[in-house]
């Protein structure tokens, strides 16, 4: 019969819409103000630290709305922002540094809710508020590194071949190898060429003197400076994410700049002091000759200290830098004891399996090294540094190593699992300096809420009376369907793991409801002229639904390209306007074309009718 949908189409719209309205509802429930504790280095987060905190409340007669301890983390929430500062205080001072406390927000989205996957919409830092840091990264000293790890490789490769040399050290932007005669250059030169192509090499023989240069080519030195800003975007990823933020933004800026936005962060110091910190791991031999206890070490080694204040000599050759290690695991050997299984990518397990074969036996010890910034910015904006080295293991080396082996020696399992997160979460290849820093409030967040809504509240108001007075009962059915269009919208974008509201984005939501209901207009202008050209009402209302439907389909897929090519080109807001454009027009198409025909047909299709209302 004309103009009736099939029952397994009423079905599915009666689905679909729905599911929009489940995934849309955990925004109704706003957020409670909480408390985050994860643990720091060299400490681990159970469930005796929850209840630790719960008694330290109960005495300071706070009490919490409530407390659970999920993925490693205690997650505290509270009625009202008063009592969430005052508990951060307690607990922080409590706990101390071997802790991560972090004031945020939660999501009170009911458990029923959640055991579906629904959550409520991620809002951005301009509606959410938040901070804002701008990074730098430090490529003088990436560079650097990468000439001291050149040193030491010149050094295995020539000891290798039994090719003798004086000396091998930095000069200046180059690496320079001493030589005590020409053929020995020429040697060197020769295999140092086969096995680093993409270095410059030139030789002097000069005044009596042998020695070879070696720099970095311009696209070497580009790869470094890549690397060492790809390396640290990952590291600060893996350092948001014990901050407990729902959708941060970590993301290249220029060439050695890094943009990190938090929202919801209330704790911006806390957010700076973990984003700040910069830290590597390095692999030291034991140098086993030396005395630590007498103080006097060897001009090849170097005095250090583990985490207890004890005194070790390690060589100065560093054996391999943590940013090789592409997987850590705890656990016990066979003999029940902790223990790290270290997983190196290829060109660590050729390094280390070059390095430990003749060294079985011997110790070899874990160094973390940590820079802090010192003292005020300089006149360029810049900070220097302190370096500071603790040796957090050493292990025996029981046999030649490879791309996997592990750490022993280690005192109980909580060590080894400490020891393994430090690991897996990699080394910075330079220090990082935060050059800039915005703090969005949440009240100014709210303000953009209140301001957005405003907006939205208005044009559909706007958009309601013109449509119900012009249009009258089918304007009501457009009404009807421009709202299940905002509620799918924000079911949506609820549902998307990666799609985060922000300003712009209610800006894209405005315009996608008038491109929405333009849907409707272009169909009842069809069909009004079908009625005045003497059509049925049945045929009318078949005939402009069929007759609209390529008119639509035209105007909305160039407005999705649009918006596909800001999606792909833009970054920040213009993404988020993009994203929810996008979204927007293609459940526009659902809603004008099949949800208001689905009710028009259930309404008025099949009956004889003379007239119709509109």
């Amino acid at each position: 019969m004309l103009n009736r949908f099939p029952l397994w189409k009423n079905l599915m719209v009666i689905f679909v819409v729905a599911i929009g309205f489940l995934y849309a509802a955990p925004n109704l429930y706003g957020e409670d103000p909480a408390l985050q504790i994860s643990a720091s280095r060299g400490a681990q987060v159970e469930l005796a630290t929850l209840d630790q905190v719960r008694e330290l409340l109960s005495q300071a007669g706070i009490e919490p709305k409530h407390a659970a301890f999920e993925n490693e983390q205690i997650l505290i929430r509270f009625n009202n922002t008063e009592a969430q500062l005052k508990a951060r205080d307690l607990v922080a001072d409590k706990l101390g540094d071997d802790f991560v406390v972090a004031l945020n927000l939660a999501p009170s989205t009911p458990a029923w809710l959640e055991s579906i996957g629904a959550a409520p919409l991620k809002l951005g830092l301009d509606l959410r508020g938040g901070v804002h840091f701008l990074m730098e990264v430090d490529m003088a000293e990436a560079i650097a590194k990468q000439q001291e790890q050149m040193v030491q490789d010149f050094r295995s490769e020539l000891r290798n071949e039994k090719i003798r040399y004086s000396g091998v050290n930095r000069s200046g932007d180059q690496v320079v190898v001493r030589f005590r005669d020409e053929e020995s250059l020429d040697k060197a030169l020769s295999h140092l060429r086969r096995q680093y192509q993409d270095l410059a090499f030139s030789s002097d023989t000069s005044n009596g003197q042998f020695s070879l240069r070696a720099g970095m080519s311009d696209q070497k030195l580009k790869e470094v400076r890549k690397y060492a800003l790809e390396q640290n975007i990952t590291i600060i990823r893996n350092r948001v994410n014990e901050l407990g933020v729902a959708e941060p933004l970590v993301q290249q800026q220029g060439a050695d700049r890094i943009v990190v936005e938090l929202p919801g962060i209330q704790d911006t110091a806390r957010a700076k002091e973990i984003l700040g910190a910069t830290a590597t791991l390095e692999f030291h031999m034991v140098d086993e000759t030396a005395d630590p206890q007498s103080g006097r070490v060897p001009p090849s080694s170097k005095l250090y200290s583990d985490r207890h204040g004890r005194p070790v000599v390690l060589q100065k050759r560093i054996i391999l830098t943590g940013d090789h290690i592409v997987g850590a695991q705890s656990g016990f050997d066979e003999y029940s004891r902790p223990q790290v299984n270290i997983k190196l990518d290829s060109q660590g397990g050729n390094k280390m399996a070059a390095f430990t074969k003749d060294n079985v036996g011997k110790g070899m010890a874990t160094v973390f090294i940590e820079y802090k910034p010192v003292g005020e910015p300089g006149p360029d904006g810049k900070r220097k540094f302190r370096k500071n080295e603790e040796v957090i293991n050493v292990a025996t080396i029981q046999s030649r190593l490879g791309s996997q082996f592990r750490i022993t020696g280690i005192d109980n399992a909580n060590e080894a699992h400490n020891l393994a997160l430090l690991l897996r979460a990699g080394a910075l290849i330079a220090p990082i300096q935060i050059v800039e820093e915005r703090t969005i409030g949440p009240s100014l967040g709210q303000q953009n809420i209140d301001s957005g809504l405003q907006a939205m509240m208005w044009s559909m108001v706007f958009i309601v009376l013109f449509m119900g007075i012009y249009y009258r009962a089918f304007g009501w059915v457009a009404n009807l369907a421009l709202s299940l269009n905002l509620v799918l919208l924000v079911g949506v974008m609820s549902m998307i793991p990666g799609a985060t509201m922000t300003l712009p984005g209610i800006a894209g939501i405005v315009l996608t409801l008038g491109m929405a209901i333009d849907a409707n207009v272009l169909i009842y202008e069809r069909i009004r002229e079908e009625l005045r050209a003497g059509r049925g009402v049945q045929q009318a209302i078949h005939l402009g639904f069929d007759r609209a439907f390529s008119t639509i389909a035209d105007s909305n897929i160039t407005s999705l390209i649009t918006a596909v090519i800001l999606f792909g080109i833009g970054t920040g807001p213009i993404k988020g306007f993009a994203l929810t454009l996008g979204i927007g027009l293609t459940i526009s198409m659902f809603t004008a074309i099949t949800v208001s025909r689905a009710i028009i047909n259930l309404a008025w299709g099949g009956r004889r009718l003379d007239k119709l209302p509109i």
